[in-house]
């Protein structure tokens, strides 16, 4: 792995230009010896307040990698707002996207003792999209644009898909996310006609091949033959599996020891997405959003992507 690696990422340049259109919000993320139960009164530990949101968290992974993103995150006014305005400034991201009225949403977090995750989120301006933000955003041919199955299971839904719709000669990147269950029929076709890159993780794929009425592991062949259009499944720690035409494979996980999850899959997003963006086939650009997640799922929060130089030294020996 190392041999075809480590040049590779050492070299990571910008080819193509990349939208990443979503969410900020805000995560309190709570350590959880369980997970509440109707009733119950549970004591939670605080790990921290945590700038997030599946976009923010690709956003940062991208900057972090140097590659040059335009950022469409509505960011608005309130307490929330202004706690992700001025950690976006230390972190050195901008958002195309100022929205004039309205609060971000936020995140209750709780991370049980192996690591997983569970999420309550409320919803804020990220959700509540306009079409003069739409118009105001630039994105040249050859595009790579980013999507969350968040924003599109929202009441802007309709407002998105036709933005994507009219977009000229790009490539949409899909993370539908577990609200793969919560996006209608009508939307789901339209976005897929779009031909987009779809990465979903192991139970998100499960839910994907109830949809399609397939067993899981046929999901693969089921999502080339119903849509055509490339696949990414991600199975964590027994790394991830894609589908693209004729060509499809299995890129083995980087070795991590879980801290926590909590944006994995953004992160893995990013790095898939930069690896794209570089001009990198399908199956090295998931290595490197492998290699991404892994770090990430050893560090606390989701806004903790690693730089280029930092993955180089944690694999150098891989």
């Amino acid at each position: 792995m190392n041999a075809t690696f480590t040049p590779r990422l050492a070299s990571l340049t910008a080819r193509r230009p990349v939208t990443v259109l979503g969410a900020a919000v805000v995560d309190v993320i709570a350590d959880a010896y369980a997970l509440p139960w109707r009733g119950c009164d549970i004591e939670l530990k605080q790990q921290g307040v945590n700038i997030g949101g599946c976009a923010l968290n690709i956003a940062i992974a991208l900057k972090r990698l140097n590659i040059p993103a335009q950022n469409a995150l509505p960011v608005g006014h309130g307490v929330w707002a202004d706690m992700i305005r001025q950690a976006m400034t230390r972190q050195g991201v901008h958002t195309a996207v100022e929205a004039e009225t309205g609060d971000n949403g936020w995140c209750l977090a709780l991370v049980e003792p192996d690591g997983e995750r569970t999420f309550m989120s409320f919803s804020g301006v990220e959700n509540q999209w306009q079409q003069a933000w739409l118009d105001a955003l630039t994105v040249p041919p050859q595009s790579l644009v980013y999507l969350s199955g968040y924003q599109l299971a929202s009441p802007s839904a309709a407002l998105l898909t036709r933005w994507l719709e009219g977009l000229e000669s790009v490539t949409p990147f899909i993370d539908f996310g577990p609200r793969i269950e919560d996006i209608s029929d009508d939307i789901m076709t339209r976005i897929m006609a779009c031909k987009p890159i779809v990465s979903l993780n192991r139970h998100e794929a499960e839910l994907a091949a109830g949809r399609l009425g397939v067993e899981t592991a046929s999901l693969g062949s089921a999502w080339q033959a119903h849509y055509g259009s490339p696949l990414i499944v991600r199975y964590d720690k027994d790394g991830a599996a894609f589908y693209d035409g004729e060509h499809q494979g299995h890129v083995p996980a980087f070795s991590a020891t879980v801290v926590d999850t909590i944006g994995a899959g953004d992160s893995h997003a990013g790095g898939t997405l930069a690896g794209l963006a570089a001009g990198w086939t399908l199956e090295e650009a998931v290595r490197l959003g492998n290699a991404v997640g892994a770090w990430v799922v050893s560090h606390r929060g989701g806004d903790c992507a690693p730089t280029r130089e930092a993955l180089l030294l944690a694999y150098e020996n891989v």
